[in-house]
């Protein structure tokens, strides 16, 4: 009988590891201070998360906030890399260092482990939680995480109401600073479209750091933002618990967050990539949660998996870079070249035609050529022979779509019609024509539009976008 238990336990046991199919680690700094472990699964789904354990910055917690984990995500198919990063010390570029070289060791060897290299999530507990919101808001596109998954986290930065000592020890002197308390506290660093999903778990008796200022705020930023985010509060469970099965709520727990990776499935290996570069229009302006219901994200419905679409629009902006608010200066023009998109759809020009703008006016074309030309380098220097001028045309590595303003029926907020009708589609059509481009011509397909636009006469309204969303599809679909 004994020996019959001991075969049931260790086959029990074997199933149990069986899940992860190798572990190792990885220094991240010379001397070893920082390091990554590393858990693959068996059978991966290309999916992976980096893990930051909490401890206050004070140190780490990364038994039941770290490498516990790893059974659960390996058993789905998860990468699982837990970074054991160095404490601040008042120096928050060492925390945030290590992570983000974390993050770009994963997406290198992405396709040595199975992995697809933009699936890469951020999974942070407590302070850790902190550090993973830091990364996802303030993050360069290339080390930023595609989704967060956020424990109990600490996120104001203001001692008050939030972890006094976490607020210290990752600020230092800068904790004296109201610019920097600001600035780290990332609710606040929150961005439409380009901050990452996120799922928030916290227990609603936290007494160390309080969700109603800290989880609950980040919630609100990306639900104000109209980014996609989820939070759980579970009645009881207080700080700390992790994925330690004590946590009375801990099946549940697991399910929860089971369920919503199974509902945030990677994009294809080999989907066509299309950036949507554009002010509000397609920013979505109007629009509740545009990130799902703008034009950019019907137009992915339409598409389907074949193509992976993403929304860089950025209200307000101006194709000049001499314009009141200017495209190219914005974090979303640096994610959407870092993107690198086999199609970029560029709908700018309707803020240029304000008078503050257009006084510039006549460094539109230029300033629109920087932008194709930096999308698109082979733009750069084509040949003047006309036959070698339409091969070269036609081994651009990135489709570049110019969209024409859609009317201005009103001068709201000193929109010029007669600006975009006769001075900058003009300039448009006629950098498409040097450059091979394809155009849409949104304005004369809604010149009899007005009731597709909100009462502003500017932003297209649900059956606006709908409209956008159809044409645009049909062009990129050769239709």
């Amino acid at each position: 009988m004994k020996k019959f238990l001991f075969f049931i336990l260790s086959l029990a046991f074997m199933s149990t590891q069986a899940q992860t199919a190798r572990k190792f680690t990885i220094d991240l700094t010379d001397d070893g201070k920082a390091q990554m472990v590393c858990f693959l699964p068996e059978k991966p789904s290309g999916k992976a998360i980096v893990g930051v354990p909490g401890g206050g910055y004070s140190m780490l917690s990364n038994s039941h906030e770290g490498y516990l984990a790893s059974e659960f995500l390996n058993k789905r198919g998860i990468a699982y890399f837990v970074v054991n990063y160095r404490l601040p010390n008042g120096d928050r570029t060492i925390p945030m260092g290590d992570v983000q070289k974390g993050i770009r060791i994963v997406r290198d060897s992405s396709s040595v482990w199975g992995i697809h290299p933009r699936d890469v999530g951020i999974m942070g507990f407590s302070a850790g939680g902190h550090l993973a919101s830091v990364i996802s808001t303030h993050s360069e596109y290339e080390v930023r995480p595609d989704f967060s998954i956020l424990f109990y986290p600490v996120i104001s930065m203001d001692e008050r109401v939030s972890h006094k000592y976490s607020c210290i020890n990752f600020l230092g002197e800068d904790q004296k600073n109201p610019e920097m308390v600001r600035q780290f506290s990332t609710q606040n660093a929150v961005r439409r479209h380009l901050t990452p999903p996120a799922l928030i778990i916290t227990a609603s008796d936290d007494r160390l750091v309080p969700f109603v200022t800290n989880g609950l705020e980040y919630y609100k930023a990306m639900r104000n933002a109209g980014n996609e985010c989820t939070m759980y509060v579970y009645p009881t469970g207080d700080h700390g618990f992790g994925f330690g099965h004590w946590f009375k709520y801990h099946d549940q727990l697991m399910t929860d967050i089971g369920n919503w990776l199974d509902n945030h499935p990677s994009p294809a290996p080999d989907a066509i990539r299309v950036a949507c570069i554009g002010n509000s229009i397609t920013d979505g302006h109007g629009i509740d949660m545009a990130s799902q219901h703008g034009y950019p994200a019907l137009l992915q419905q339409k598409l389907g998996k074949g193509y992976w679409v993403k929304n860089f629009g950025v209200s307000g902006r101006t194709m000049l870079n001499k314009g009141d608010y200017s495209y190219m200066n914005e974090m979303a023009w640096r994610d959407a070249v870092a993107f690198r998109p086999d199609v970029a759809i560029i709908k700018l020009g309707t803020n240029d035609s304000k008078p503050q703008n257009w006084k510039h006016g006549a460094e539109f074309k230029q300033d629109l050529v920087q932008m194709i030309t930096t999308l698109c380098p082979e733009l750069v220097d084509l040949p003047k022979n006309k036959k070698k001028r339409a091969k070269a045309l036609a081994e651009v590595k990135t489709k570049i779509i110019l969209c024409t303003p859609v009317p201005a029926f009103k001068q709201s907020w000193n929109i010029n019609e007669s600006i975009i009708a006769n001075e900058i589609i003009p300039i448009q059509q006629e950098v498409a024509k040097e450059y091979g481009l394809q155009v849409i011509d949104l304005h004369t397909l809604f010149a009899d539009g007005e009731e597709l636009l909100f009462p502003d006469g500017i932003h297209p309204n649900e059956k606006g976008v709908r409209k956008m969303a159809d044409i645009i599809s049909a062009a990129l679909k050769g239709e």
